[in-house]
């Protein structure tokens, strides 16, 4: 029975599946008369879940079911673009149910995974520039800026000794891509070492400015922004370009965006400079992405999460003490 949401029938709810079996449950939802949202497990921060959701999403694309032409994964969840003439709700569900109750354990699975290297200039001056912007006209007394950045400011909410400490964590860890979305080709990242998982509060009000290829974390996400925008994620740097809709470098031949869901994406550090040059190299062709096909092995991940969790857990404490001492914007 469709649940109920203040007296009425929600009718865009159309299944539920139980976990089971150490399967978290699944839901099925309406998203108009071309599109399933099926959501997975509690609505929380999981890492595992994800690695599920692409698990399941490889599949479902490796079956090339008649009447579905795309699916597009999220943290934990799938978006299912299908031909409603061709192929019912009800046999879409099934489909999917049967994919999903095939699924190995999560230890199991082994999730194709690229390793990309991008540069980061820190500070840069494009965002320093935002930032100045920002207290000018938004917030004087943003507790997040510190000398006209937000670097400092980060360092301090996770309990580092300085802007530089910070940056060490960031470059410390692999970034793995669960989802695309929000702006085109925009990627949400968390870090794979939780030995190094900055947190940073978000911005209040937001930016109206921030420049395209800014790198900006808030909470223990890292996303870079495809194109100019507002924004509310403390700004750390700039990168290259991850989506060109004029796809002038080889990179975006196949698709304008460049980043994948299952990425791993690691940073180099380079000066405003260097940075200049090598977004000049990309859209003039000459640069070449650093890209190398891979894949995750989830158990082989999973065991290395639990060897290094007495690590892990010492840094949580010290930055949960720092955070409760500094000022939340």
């Amino acid at each position: 029975m469709a649940e109920r949401a203040n007296g009425r029938a929600n009718a865009a709810l159309l299944a539920e599946t139980p976990a089971q079996d150490g399967r978290p449950g699944a839901v099925y939802r309406s998203a108009g008369d071309r599109f399933l949202l099926v959501e997975f497990g509690p609505m929380e921060l999981d890492l595992t879940l994800n690695f599920r959701v692409l698990g399941l999403n490889q599949g479902l694309k490796d079956a090339g079911i008649a009447g579905v032409i795309e699916t597009i994964p999220a943290l934990r969840s799938i978006l299912i673009h299908y031909d409603s003439t061709a192929l019912a709700p009800s046999d879409l569900i099934a489909e999917v149910d049967r994919h999903y109750a095939a699924l190995p354990p999560v230890e199991d699975l082994t999730i194709p995974s690229r390793e990309i290297s991008l540069p980061l200039a820190v500070n840069d001056q494009w965002t320093r520039a935002d930032i100045a912007r920002y207290v000018q006209f938004i917030r004087k007394d943003a507790p997040n800026i510190r000398d006209g950045n937000n670097i400092d400011y980060a360092a301090e909410y996770n309990g580092l000794r300085d802007a530089e400490e910070f940056v060490a964590y960031l470059m410390a860890t692999p970034w793995w891509n669960a989802a695309n979305g929000f702006f085109p080709g925009l990627p949400f990242m968390f870090p794979l070492d939780p030995r190094y998982a900055v947190v940073i509060p978000k911005y209040n009000p937001t930016r109206p400015w921030t420049p395209e290829g800014a790198v900006g974390i808030a909470g223990p996400c890292l996303a870079i922004y495809p194109v100019p925008s507002p924004g509310g994620y403390q700004l750390i740097g700039r990168t290259i370009p991850i989506y060109d809709p004029q796809q002038r470098n080889p990179a975006f031949t196949a698709n304008p965006i460049l980043m994948r869901p299952g990425d791993r994406v690691s940073f180099t550090r380079v000066d405003d400079d260097e940075l200049i040059a090598l977004r000049e190299r990309v859209y003039d062709g000459s640069y070449e992405y650093q890209i190398a096909d891979g894949e995750l092995n989830v158990g082989e991940y999973l065991a290395r999460l639990e060897a290094i969790k007495p690590e892990t857990e010492a840094f949580k404490r010290r930055q949960q003490e720092a955070a409760e001492r500094t000022p939340v914007p």
